[in-house]
Formats: structure tokens, C-alpha cells, sequence
């Protein structure tokens, strides 16, 4: 049994780390090897934590460490005390360069036109390095919990508070969704002459998808769909050469319907697409994310809607 605690007026943050990498591992002889330290001196510097915490932090079971109620506890706050430590050393050490990079992540399925249109005033800065990242929500929400990303840009929200992390979603915009063809039709009717086209709509993973699924539906009808698509520039180049509809935000084909190549029928009754920037809560936060937040909804997308 551990004696009682000693002081806790001064936290030994060399042995918490110690233990928050050991409790990260699992296996204090692989930890020792990799922090350069024998073995006995690493788990002495853990016993002397248990020691001033009085409370045991590991048990071992089957060669392996394993985390006690208390160990659970100090891991969860060693998480917070050195990732905030990470992200000091971060921000220190971009404040020292010429410029800090703005490091931005964006869902694969936005449409480069809305990203181009949000990141412009670092476009048109030259002096700002800028980093673009592409790929699953999942993936980037992990990149930005880790301080690895300024912001992620995506048609969802997500929830306030995450294992990694306590997120925040800003909603930045909000458009309408419209039937977009390659050639003007004499009419086009909806719902009445639906049943006799044919559809380009994004993957069935698309918030867009879900709500004109859920349209079709309600009203009863049966959609030919020509083909789906995920990727938003992947369905606007079918736009352009497949003489079907598109289910589309304007944004994503503005240059084809500037320059009359697609003709836009009108909305989609009901179906909307929201984008949505994603940050971290940060001591620190970018200084140009205050001035890509504050920007009109009619800059984002290319009208004044």
C-alpha cells in the first residue's frame, strides 16, 4: 500500500510526463528505450508520482500495464497540460517566423468554388503561407483536436465536445440547391416532369442526397439516376457533359452559369446546403481567422444572396 500523499503544492511535471508516456505506451521497457533512460529509473520516477499523488496510477497484468481508476484521471489531465504545452511551443515558434501559416482542412466533398471564395483574402495576401489539407470529416476533426489544423471547412456541423477535444462550429453560410442542366430546356416543371428525367445527384452520403432522397419520397416519386457522385468537382464536370439534371449548389458550377454553358431551372423545393467552419478551442487562434469569419455571406459565394 502507497503511503500517504506529500505535498501537492508543486506538481514534479518531469515525472508526469514520465508516466503520461509510459500510460500512453503501455510498456515501460519500449518507453525507456525511446526516451534514452534505463528502465529501473523510469519506473522509480513513476513511483515517486504515485508517491506525492498517493494513489497507485498502474496495476500489471500479464507483462502489461495497465491504467488504475487514478492513472485514468492523471492521463486525462497529462493530455490537456502537455498538448497545451505542444501548441505554446507551436504558436512561439510560428510568432518568430516572418509569417504564420494558416493551415486550413476541408471536407472532400466541398466545392472548390466555396473553399477559393472563403480563402481569398489569404489568396490575395502573399506574405501568408498557406497550408490546404483535402479528406474525411473524421480524419480532419483528428488533425485539428491535435492543433495540426487552424480550421476545417464542411457542409456539417458536429458536436460541441469530442473525445479529442472541445470543437466549435460556425456557421458561415447558407444556399439553395438547384436542378442545373447543360442546355435550356423549354421547360422543365417540378414535381411533374421529374419522372420523365434523368439526375446527377451527390453520393448517398451528402446531407444534399439525404434531403432530396427524402423529397423524392414524400412527393412519391420514382428518380432515374443517371449516376452519383461524391465529389462535388467530379458532378460538376458530368454537369457540363452528360445531358441529364444535376441536384447541385450553384456555387459549385458559378463559371459554367456565368458563362450560359449550364442553365440553372430553379431550386429544389426545401433543400438547402449549410457551410460550416470548424475550430478548436485555442488560447492562441490564427489572427486571420477573425477577419475569413467576418467576411458576407454574398463574398463566400459569389452572389449576394
Amino acid at each position: 500500500m502507497l503511503e500517504k500523499r506529500t505535498s501537492l503544492r508543486h506538481l514534479n511535471y518531469h515525472h508526469l510526463q514520465y508516466f503520461w508516456e509510459v500510460a500512453r505506451d503501455g510498456n515501460l521497457t519500449r518507453v525507456a528505450r525511446t526516451l534514452r533512460v534505463a528502465p529501473s529509473a523510469l519506473s522509480s520516477q513513476i513511483r515517486q508520482l504515485e508517491a506525492q499523488l498517493g494513489e497507485a496510477l498502474f496495476l500489471r497484468r500479464n507483462k502489461r500495464l495497465e491504467l488504475t481508476e487514478a492513472g485514468r484521471l492523471v492521463e486525462a489531465h497529462a493530455d490537456g497540460i502537455f498538448t497545451r504545452g505542444r501548441e505554446l511551443l507551436a504558436t512561439l515558434e510560428r510568432g518568430r517566423a516572418r509569417s504564420e501559416p494558416l493551415r486550413i482542412g476541408a471536407v472532400a466533398t466541398l466545392s472548390r468554388n466555396f473553399q477559393d471564395s472563403f480563402l481569398r483574402p489569404v489568396l490575395d495576401a502573399p506574405d501568408v503561407p498557406l497550408r490546404l489539407a483535402s479528406g474525411a470529416l473524421d480524419d480532419l476533426l483528428a488533425r485539428l483536436s491535435r492543433h495540426e489544423l487552424d480550421v476545417v471547412l464542411a457542409n456539417q456541423t458536429v458536436p460541441g465536445a469530442t473525445p479529442e477535444g472541445r470543437l466549435r462550429s460556425r456557421h458561415l453560410a447558407r444556399q439553395r440547391v438547384s436542378f442545373v442542366t447543360q442546355r435550356r430546356r423549354r421547360r422543365f416543371r417540378f414535381p411533374q416532369d421529374a419522372e420523365r428525367s434523368a439526375f446527377l445527384l451527390p453520393g448517398p452520403n451528402s446531407a444534399i442526397r439525404a434531403a432530396f432522397d427524402a423529397l423524392a419520397a414524400k412527393l412519391e416519386l420514382r428518380i432515374e439516376v443517371r449516376a452519383e457522385v461524391d465529389d462535388m468537382a467530379m458532378l460538376r464536370l458530368l454537369a457540363r457533359d452528360v445531358d441529364a439534371i444535376a441536384v447541385v449548389p450553384p456555387v459549385v458550377v458559378r463559371d459554367e452559369l456565368e458563362a450560359k454553358h449550364l442553365v440553372d431551372l430553379g431550386p429544389v423545393p426545401g433543400v438547402r446546403e449549410d457551410f460550416y467552419a470548424i475550430t478548436s478551442e485555442r488560447r492562441f487562434p490564427h489572427p486571420l481567422l477573425k477577419e475569413l469569419f467576418a467576411r458576407k455571406v454574398g463574398a463566400l459565394l459569389g452572389a449576394d444572396e
